[in-house]
């Protein structure tokens, strides 16, 4: 009997042990705050300050100097108390988020100016996206402008980053009741695999081992008009300032994406001069082999381009298209168009910007080290005189879900 006791007193002690450890748990951290006591910002927008703002600014700190370099930074912030406020279905203009803005020469100090305006601390750990201006990325260098998210532990490594054509904060806003702007913009990103016109994501980790080196590269471009927002080309960020130095346009882009091989869908339409005949192919895989050449210490590159595809649509004036003929026919269209492309692109590249953004460098690099230690240094300029040939292979599988379809 004793020993039964004795064991229930001690079976007891371990219920109490346990029971307490249990609400040490639940309880959780002793020093955190509630979820509705928190900020989330899930988009942030950089801005090169227009003058009212600097002249406001001016006004509130008159020992404020370098007046000239002042950036404005707009946070996008959804809440709990936004969520429990918004209504959609009242009130159709309600919002789901909200946007602050707050303008200044450091980034650190403006995300605590702007939780001094507001109740409740921002917090960074579920930021989505940070689109950076061309006027503010071209003459600020991209090292600078990130330095503090970088560093910044709360920032997500999956952070995307965009550059927008116009103002960034114009990106950030939205007319669709319920709509979540800097959502929107990670959902496009998503959208890579369906079209060669948008570029694989660039999140921060990426970004930071890219600024590392010295080699130049592409952050998709964003523009916004009357409220909607649509990404179109990509910005080119040059690798020695780290400044934007100029937009490729969605066609460029594309060109950019058969060389890298790095596109995961798509279409590539082309035209038959003699029949006028519209054929639109569907991109189910593409691959790309860059390798380069060295002679008499010349540098050249041959791109060998494959892809596999249907065709999804074709408008012909008569013959069927169900024979090889016509098949084959397409496959050399599609060759021709897509050669097209790469051409413009490299143009671009070697004539217009003097950059190399399609990874010929590190092929070389890959090839042939010793020689791109001679010339890492210079390599832009020195890709803007090399050879570039190209050759494109498409093979048409079979038909998609369009079939023939007969003008008139």
């Amino acid at each position: 009997m004793k020993n039964n006791h004795h064991h229930k007193r001690r079976g007891r002690r371990r219920c109490v042990i346990v029971s307490v450890l249990m609400l040490i748990i639940l309880t959780g951290c002793w020093s955190s705050h509630e979820i509705e006591e928190q900020s989330l910002g899930v988009g942030l927008a950089l801005d090169k300050a227009k003058e009212s703002e600097i002249e406001r600014k001016l006004d509130e700190q008159e020992n404020m100097s370098d007046n000239k370099k002042m950036i404005t930074s707009t946070y996008q912030i959804v809440t709990s108390q936004v969520a429990r406020s918004t209504n959609t279905q009242a009130d159709p203009t309600q919002k789901s988020y909200m946007n602050v803005s707050e303008t200044g020469n450091s980034i650190h100090e403006m995300v605590r100016n702007v939780s001094l305006e507001n109740d409740t601390p921002i917090m960074s750990y579920h930021m989505k996206v940070i689109v950076i201006s061309q006027k503010l990325a071209s003459k600020y260098s991209l090292e600078k402008l990130l330095d503090q998210d970088l560093r910044d532990n709360d920032f997500r490594p999956s952070c995307l980053v965009l550059i927008s054509n116009g103002r960034a904060s114009n990106t950030l806003k939205s007319n669709v009741p319920g709509e979540t702007p800097a959502f929107r913009l990670a959902g496009i990103v998503d959208n890579s695999y369906r079209t060669t016109k948008i570029l694989a994501p660039v999140t921060l980790v990426k970004i930071e081992s890219k600024l590392r080196t010295n080699a130049s590269f592409l952050l998709q471009n964003v523009q916004a008009e009357k409220g909607k927002v649509k990404f179109g080309g990509a910005a080119i960020v040059d690798g020695k300032t780290k400044k934007v130095i100029g937009i490729l346009d969605e066609q460029d882009l594309e060109g950019i994406t058969w060389m890298t091989g790095k596109g995961k869908g798509g279409t590539v339409e082309s035209v038959h001069k003699k029949g006028e005949e519209l054929v639109v192919y569907e991109v189910i895989s593409m691959k790309s082999k860059i390798k380069p050449h060295i002679k008499g210490g010349e540098i050249s590159f041959d791109v060998k381009v494959s892809s596999k595809g249907r065709l999804s649509e074709r408008w012909s004036k008569s013959d069927t298209a169900s024979t090889k003929n016509v098949l084959k026919k397409v496959e050399i269209l599609t060759e021709k168009e897509i050669e097209k492309k790469i051409k413009n692109s490299v143009e671009k590249m070697q004539g217009k910007y003097k950059v190399d953004i399609a990874g010929f460098g590190e092929q070389l690099r890959i090839h042939y080290p010793k020689t791109w230690d001679k010339v890492k240094d210079n390599w832009d300029e020195i890709f803007s005189g090399s050879s570039v040939r190209y050759k494109v292979d498409v093979e048409v599988e079979g038909y998609g879900t369009s079939t023939e379809t007969k003008k008139g």
